[in-house]
Formats: structure tokens, sequence, C-alpha cells
């Protein structure tokens, strides 16, 4: 799935730049397993999964689809909503664009607001610069006529025609910054949401639920969500939090649930909620907002606490729960991590998958759960706990792979995984070379010294069409420094190796590991125009001091003199820091962004934006026979159609 920003990179800029980041589709969200039965006679548990903005609009997550699977497995009547894909449906609708329009008009006649006590907070089309106000008052009459039609090619071949699929894309993302505008500076768009306020901060969000100013879930909510809860009545209300960025617009649903004074159970979970367990604890004001919070797997603690919910019971026996009973904030106790040869297919029932940003229905799987490596200093794969490994058989995820083919079209299935293991991706290409169905894949691979010419090649045969390799860097003193286990002529082979092939190389770096030198960060750039014929999409950042990662809880260990806890950011998950030696983060910033303003530029940057979107492609050039364009090499006389 894409990654919401690659473990320890922070992620980048402009709408339509082909080094635009991927978006994390690796955690199943609220996660975990087991069962137990269901005694005769106990009421039928309802539970209603949410999936709040924002994660890319272009693919399902896997957090709703892998509970969904398990609960229905179990007798849960489930109702699952994927609000992502919702919110920006409506957003990007010509009634929203226009109702936005004449919200900017009525904002721009109000007398100016004060800043004093006693004074209405200043507006989006106050705050934000008069010339984008104007552009939006000016274009977006325009805008709004053409954004039904853009949406609607989007999901069609015709996103693959270069200049046509380019004024589409750019349309959409015009509407969605007009959209944004009167809740400036909160701004929602493809590779995230950017809320007014600090995400990492409890009293912000806090706030923020309830900023009708600022925050533009809140009517699409009202008119959306609420009354489906208020109809449907269920036990539990579920939101899945993969992401930093889905923290307010999460929230912000479990505050509506709240303020209505529905009798449901609000719950959250998922990898950004697991992050967190040791402060939500200490900030008990969130608990005004939910009930309960599931971290680590989550199948069956969120079985278990809808049939005591349903039952009126006791939540002390839950693993996995934080929850507030009476005036106390409990925290129960870890289960076991449940295999995942052990649980069901993701069930994708009920999603709108007609509805997604993308000229093909693509749908994600897991081949395992956890990281087989599991090592590498910048990554808090498992968040800090020891880790668990368990993943499918080839044949397994490829009875899979048919199955979601058969019941719902799909053609495309793209590996959330951290790193798929060479074991599967041998015998799965064996197994799906075999088949009559063509089907279509991509995921994560480690640079390993058995992936061969001849393995790339069979993976190549067996449906493969993009691989994304965790590069990171070019140095082999920092290589080994983050413990990445890989080693510089093996990355080098591969990536030719697969290129001739006819597989699309996909690949994460990023400047700034504590230690690295200027000198460090050039041989990453010599390499990348070194093997320039290669690469063909890349997602670059800077480091990030992530919570649990070996580096933010050993940071002695790899040069880290100090790491700078803000005391205001009580739910923070990513720190700054100061090194013993090497780039401080400032320069490593300053060597991105002129690494980045050299790039050669993308005549079709709409292809890059999302994983989802290069891996579409992809697979589109090969069926034609056509070349991917490299990406370090100016594109004159490159045909990308």
């Amino acid at each position: 799935m894409e990654k919401n920003s690659e473990p320890g990179a922070k992620a980048n800029g402009a709408q339509l730049d082909h080094t635009q980041f991927n978006i994390e589709l690796d955690a199943p969200g609220l996660m975990g397993a087991g069962a137990n039965l269901r005694s005769e006679g106990q009421k039928r548990p309802k539970v209603m999964l949410l999936f709040p903005p924002n994660w890319t609009p272009t693919m399902p997550h896997l957090a709703l689809p892998t509970l969904t699977a398990y609960l229905r497995q179990h007798g849960v009547e489930v109702l699952q909503r994927d609000l992502n894909v919702e919110v920006f449906d409506e957003i990007l609708s010509r009634r929203y664009l226009t109702a936005s329009l004449a919200r900017l008009r009525r904002m721009q006649s109000r007398p100016k607001g004060g800043a004093g006590l006693g004074h209405r907070q200043s507006s989006g089309a106050e705050r934000a610069s008069p010339d984008k106000i104007n552009w939006a008052l000016e274009a977006g009459p325009r805008l709004a006529k053409q954004v039904e039609r853009a949406k609607a090619g989007i999901r069609t071949s015709a996103f693959y025609d270069g200049p046509i699929g380019l004024e589409m894309l750019s349309t959409l993302l015009d509407c969605l910054e007009i959209a944004n505008l009167p809740f400036y500076p909160a701004s929602l768009h493809f590779q995230g949401y950017d809320a007014a306020g600090p995400p990492d901060n409890s009293r912000f969000l806090l706030h923020g639920v309830r900023d009708d100013e600022r925050n533009m879930f809140l009517d699409i909510y009202r008119r959306l969500l609420l009354p489906d809860i208020l109809r449907e009545k269920p036990d539990v209300v579920g939101i899945s939090i993969p992401s930093m960025a889905q923290m307010l617009p999460g929230l912000t649903a479990a505050y509506l649930v709240k303020e209505a004074g529905l009798d449901c159970h609000v719950t959250v979970g998922g990898p950004h909620i697991s992050m967190l367990r040791a402060q939500l604890p200490d900030a008990p004001g969130l608990f005004k907002l939910i009930d309960s919070a599931i971290v680590f797997d989550g199948e069956l603690p969120l079985l278990q606490l809808s049939r005591a919910v349903a039952a009126e019971e006791s939540l002390a026996g839950i693993p996995n729960l934080i929850y507030k009973d009476g005036r106390e904030i409990r925290v129960n106790e870890r289960k076991e991590p449940e295999k995942i040869a052990n649980l069901p297919i993701p069930d994708f029932d009920g999603l709108p998958l007609d509805r997604y940003l993308a000229p093909e229905l693509a749908l994600p799987l897991l081949t395992a759960r956890g990281c087989y490596f599991g090592k590498c200093a910048f990554c808090n794969v498992g968040y800090g706990e020891p880790e668990s490994f368990s993943q499918l058989r080839a044949q397994q995820l490829a009875d899979q792979m048919l199955a979601l083919h058969e019941k719902y079209g799909a053609r495309h299935i793209f590996f959330s995984d951290e790193a798929v293991t060479p074991r599967n991706l041998r015998d799965l290409s064996r197994i799906m070379r075999e088949r009559d169905e063509t089907l279509h894949w991509g995921g994560c691979v480690r640079f390993e010294k058995v992936i061969s010419g001849q393995l790339l090649e069979d993976m190549d045969a067996g449906g493969c069409r993009m691989i994304l390799f965790g590069l990171e860097s070019a140095s082999a003193a920092i290589i080994d420094h983050m413990i990445k286990g890989t080693q510089l002529p093996h990355m080098s082979r591969i990536l030719r190796e697969s290129a001739t092939a006819g597989i699309w190389n996909h690949t994460f770096f990023f400047f700034g590991f504590p230690g690295e030198t200027i000198e460090d960060a050039q041989e990453t750039v010599n390499f990348l125009y070194g093997h320039k014929e290669s690469i063909h999409s890349a997602a670059m950042g800077t480091f990030l001091m992530e919570r649990d990662s070996p580096a933010h809880k050993y940071p002695e260990s790899f040069g880290v003199k100090r790491v700078i806890e803000d005391p205001s950011k009580d739910l923070a998950i990513y720190f700054d820091f100061e090194v013993s030696a090497g780039m401080s983060e400032q320069m490593a910033e300053m060597v991105h962004d002129r690494f980045l303003e050299s790039l050669p530029a993308k005549r079709y940057p709409q292809f890059y934006i999302s994983d989802v979107y290069r891996f579409l492609y992809a697979s589109h050039l090969s069926e034609r026979g056509l070349p991917h364009p490299p990406w370090l090499v100016p594109e004159e006389g490159i045909v990308q159609q």
C-alpha cells in the first residue's frame, strides 16, 4: 500500500511534482485476531467501521476490510464506511464547489474580525492570500462546471492519455484548493491533510474537532455520516487511524457522535493509536471524545468489545484495550499477535469500489504481518515491541488474489507489506505464471543477494509490474550505520536486472540519517545518476526521528546527542534532534531541496503522484509493449502513452 511517508523520511510538497511521496498502504489498521464463540441468545452486535481522511483516494486501505472479514466471520453485523473516498467524492462535485464559492463571497463581504477578547475568529477568506481568493472566485465557476467530468474521466482509461489525464487531475487539484480556502490554513489534498493546528497536541485536537471555521469535516459528516449512525444504531463505532494526518478527521467523527448523544461505544485503533499507547492514558481529555482505544492486533479485541457492549458486560478482560472506566483510564493486558494465515481474506463488500479516483480498480493485500528483517534503525515497525512476523504461503496468497479478481473484477493487486519475502516472490511467480488469468501485482522488496536476474524474469512472467525498493542511502558507511542489511553491489545488480526484466523500479531514499555527511549524501546522488536508466520513480525526503524506532530508543548508539521533546506536543511521534557529527536537520533539508530542484521535469507528472498511479501506469505501458521512462533522464522523445 502505499506508505504515508517512507519510514524515517519527511514527505514533500507540490501536488503535481514527480517526486511526490507514495501514500502508506502498509498496516491493516485496528489489527489482530483469535476467536471465541458467541453465547446462544446473546444479542447480535452491530459495528460501524469508519476510515477517515486522509489517505490516497485511489485505492481502499486494508484496515476496514481486514476487520470486517473477521467480525463477519464471527457473526457480527458490520457496516464499513470509507469516509476518505466519500469526502473526496463529495468535495469534488459541482454542488460542493458552488457552495464553497458562495461561502468565500460571504466571508469576503463580512466586516474584518479582531483578535481581542469578544471578537469572532477570522475566516479562511481573511487569512488566505487575496490573490488566491481572487483566483478562486474568477476560476471557480468554470472549474465547478468541469469537476464532475474530470472526476469521471480519471476513473477511465482516458487517464493514461498524457495531456488529457494531466488536464483532468489538474482540474481536481484546483478544485480541492478552492474547497480548502474557506478553512485556510487547513488543507486536504491527495497526499495528506494539514490541520489548522498541531495534530500531536491534544488541546488542539479537543478544540479543532468543534471548530467550524477551520474543520471542513464537521459539515460533511453531519450531512453524510450522522444520519446513517442514527438510522443504523450500531453498538460500536470503530474509527481506524493509521496516520497522524487522520487524527483530527477521525476524532471529529467521534466528537459528532458524542455531541449528538448517540448511544454507542466509540473506539479508535490503528498504527498511529498503537504508537501513542503510552501517551493516551496521560491525555484523559481525549476520552471525552472516545470510550476506548485498541492497540496492536484489533480483530479479537474488537470482536470481544462489540459483544461486551451489546451485552452490557465489563470491558476488563478485553485484550489490547485502553478504556475509560468512570474517572479512571484503564489499560488491559496485551494478547499474542495472531498469525496472518489464521485470518480470513479481506472483505471489501460495502465499500464504494466505483468511486476511487483511479482508471482501474486496484486492491491491497498483505502477504505477511510484520517485517522479516525488522532491524532498520530508522523504522519503528513493531512500534517498540518485540517484532512478530508471520506470512501467507504463496498458494494461499495466490488463492486470495484470484478470489478478489473473481469477486470484484480487480486485475491489479498491491501488496502492502513492509517487504515481500524472496520465497514468496519465487513461489507466487511460479504459481501465477501457470494460471490462465493475467493479474498484475507489485510491492516492497529488499535488495537481497538471492534476488537473481532469473527470479526477476520469473516475477515479470508471473505478473509483477512494479517493485518498491528501500534504497535509503547509497553510502556503504551509512547503510551499515542504519543497520539496513543491504550491500551496494547487490543493489546495483538488482536494479539493472529488474529493469531488464521489464519491471518498474521505484526507490525510497532520504538524506540526514545521523552521522551522514555531505560526502555520504553525494554518494547517494552519484549512485542514483549512475543507475538512471534503471530507476523509474522515487520517493525522497529527509530523516525523521520516529517514536520507538531504534534511533529514537537508543540515540547514543546512532550518534544522536539529544532528542528534543516539545512539552506542548503530548501526542508526538516525530522528534527534532541534535547529532554528534554529520549534517544537521537543516543541512539535510537543504541537500534535499537542492537535489529536488535539479531533477528533470516530467511532462505528465500525474502518473507519479501516488503508488497506485505509478503501478497502473507501469502495467499500462507493459501491456502495450512500451518502455518505462527513466526517472532521471530528460524526456525529449520518450513516448508516454
